[in-house]
């Protein structure tokens, strides 16, 4: 493992034609209907989302019982909240999943080809912890779900685990201090604390395409793959697949992994893209054993800062410190550090000169992109439907080393379908895309999860109601309103993790892990305190959400140069009550925040709580 200098990029750019044509794509692609043009997965769609392709549910005696803790969700954020909850001395956690086993994202999406797309040894939490390396830099799915059931066997969570379970109703009553779960199993489960733990990627969503429900061949979505239908696993060998004509509705990150295999197993592939990904190398090492032999205890949070550091999301320009990951997520501070360090008198550069700078920087990676589509694809046509056409953080970056090079196989065939801003319609027989119709025997949506609807999409509860029959989903309508992005007045006993109003990293387990910790901390000191009720103050929440807006940079301008998708809202900004995937985020920076709750802690007095018992 080495580190790494910037990276070369072309100079030869004309940046103002460049901008004129980044607008010029986004507007093609612009709907009014911004993200409601997705379908929800309830009613009659819910069996993309509620069927479990993995484990059987078998029938059980439905629960009627008092908890002390239960964490809804057992993807990585729900293993962490237990974790910490059990290292703090909480024994009594149960964790209630819908799938049937741990892993959340990795249990569900088990498609050919998936891997995680971030560096592993910052990605995979509690590596040092559990003894643990990844096989390589950027691991497998199947390696991925293991490690999180590693992690539910060594902190005991199995024990108090309910799976094949989803929660319905979460409200609270007054009466006993406790929050009452009701589930698809008719449980009734009155818990003392409540831990939120659904992720950002938990729950798919199809494009509201007219005629969906017309199509009579074999559909699915891509979190939930029918190996059955296709044959083979996540490593591929689709056998299945051999005499089919399948259509690939997405070619965002699940996409770029997806279409190699489909590619090269099925009978013919139709890859239908509304927006390019930027895809860049990938060079997947093996993890190099010499390297793991070297590391001393503590290289794993080290790495996680260094990754955070260079990342889009760091704390700018870097010259005390390598860049440990050099991958294509911190090209863009190396390059733009490297940029910096040759300028005459680096210190007398201000803050709008290394902005300008940065946005030349990712001028110059975004035509690097462009041009290896050039150079791998041999249609010219193909290949300029392929090119991303935006600033870098406008779309998930992705990298490959065989995706770009399967559309010069002679049975697929890339459909752009930006200029109609999607696909037109389904019939019985295939998809009908620019007035031409494409008949297929199955179609595959990769088309992404709730992330940037409305909350009650992405949480897939019907009602999380407070004190006095307060609703969470009415009381967060119009901005989040918390205590360090973890916890909500008239919500006691109730605790979240995800993109609300805490730090934000380009490592997500890292910002689990910190909420994770926290939460810990306040519950353990509610039970050794004896408080039968912890709430955070509403002139505490008021003062966090003050705050946050004082602090808060205005990225509009960025949102509405993007093309649409879910990092902008489909394009619409986060104005009038729509918010960022994000959150109404602490943009002090990540760490900034991970002191602050440090600092908090080490006080010690629950500043801003409100202890009852």
């Amino acid at each position: 493992m080495t580190t790494c200098g910037p990276t070369d990029v072309p100079t030869d750019i004309d940046i103002d034609a460049l901008r004129e044509k980044y607008a010029a794509e986004r507007a093609k692609r612009l709907r009014p209907e911004g993200a409601s043009q997705y379908l929800e997965l309830k009613d009659e769609f819910a069996e993309f989302a509620e069927v479990d392709p993995h484990t059987p549910v078998t029938p059980r005696t439905p629960i009627n019982e008092d908890v002390e803790v239960a964490v809804l969700g057992g993807g990585i954020a729900g293993l962490l909240a237990g974790a910490y909850l059990k290292k703090a001395g909480v024994d009594d956690v149960h964790v209630i999943e819908m799938g049937g086993d741990f892993g959340g994202v990795w249990y569900w999406n088990r498609f050919p080809g998936i891997q995680c797309d971030n560096d592993a040894y910052c990605y995979i939490p509690m590596l040092e912890e559990l003894d643990f390396m990844p096989s390589k830099k950027f691991a497998d799915g199947a390696e991925i779900l293991e490690h999180c059931r590693r992690m539910g066997k060594h902190f005991g969570l199995y024990d108090g685990a309910i799976f094949s379970t989803q929660v319905r109703t979460v409200c609270w009553d007054d009466e006993i201090a406790r929050w009452h779960l009701s589930t698809n199993r008719g449980d009734d489960i009155r818990a003392r604390f409540v831990v939120m733990t659904q992720g950002s990627y938990n729950r798919p969503k199809l494009p509201g395409i007219p005629g969906i429900k017309d199509f009579k061949g074999h559909m699915f979505h891509s979190a939930r793959w029918d190996y059955d239908y296709t044959g083979g696993d996540a490593s591929g060998g689709l056998h299945k697949l051999h005499d089919k004509r399948v259509a690939l509705v997405g070619t965002g990150a699940t996409g770029v992994q997806l279409v190699p295999h489909l590619g090269r197993d099925s009978q013919h592939l139709y890859v239908f893209q509304r927006t390019p990904s930027s895809v860049d190398i990938r060079a997947n090492e093996p993890t190099d054993p010499q390297w793991a032999a070297s590391l001393k205890p503590g290289w794993q949070e080290e790495r996680k800062l260094n990754f955070h550091r260079w990342s889009p999301f760091g704390d700018g320009v870097i010259f005390d410190a390598e860049d440990q990951v050099c991958d294509f997520w911190t090209e863009l501070g190396r390059n733009l550090t490297a940029r910096v360090a040759a300028a005459e008198d680096p210190a007398s550069l201000g803050v709008e000169q290394i902005m300008a700078m940065r946005e030349e920087e990712d001028f110059k990676i975004m035509e690097r992109l462009r041009r290896r589509v050039e150079a791998i694809v041999d249609d010219p046509q193909t290949a300029e439907a392929l090119k991303p056409y935006y600033q870098f953080l406008c779309k998930r970056p992705c990298s490959s080393d065989e995706y770009l090079a399967t559309f010069n196989r002679p049975n697929v065939t890339l459909v752009d379908v930006a200029e109609s801003k999607g696909i037109d319609r389904l019939t019985e027989n295939g998809i009908v895309a620019n007035g031409v119709e494409y008949e297929v025997d199955c179609v595959i949506f990769a088309s992404g999860f709730e992330i940037s609807t409305e909350i009650s999409r992405r949480y897939a509860i019907d009602t999380i109601e407070g004190r006095d029959g307060l609703l969470l989903f009415d009381h967060w309508r119009d901005g989040f309103k918390t205590l360090h992005g973890i916890t909500s007045h008239g919500f006691p006993n109730q605790f979240h993790t995800g993109f609300i109003q805490g730090g934000v990293s380009a490592n997500t387990t890292a910002m689990f892990e910190q909420q994770a910790q926290h939460i810990a901390y306040i519950i353990a000191e509610a039970v050794q305190r004896n408080a039968t009720i912890v709430e955070p103050s509403l002139e505490a929440q008021e003062a966090w959400g003050a705050h946050i807006k004082e602090i808060a940079v205005d990225t509009s301008a960025f949102d509405l140069a993007c093309t649409p998708g879910y990092y902008n809202n489909e394009g619409r900004g986060f104005d009038q009550g729509h918010r960022s995937f994000l959150g109404d985020y602490y943009m002090a920076g990540f760490y900034a925040f991970d002191d602050l709750l440090k600092a908090w802690r080490e006080k010690g007095d629950l500043e801003g709580l409100e202890l009852r018992s």
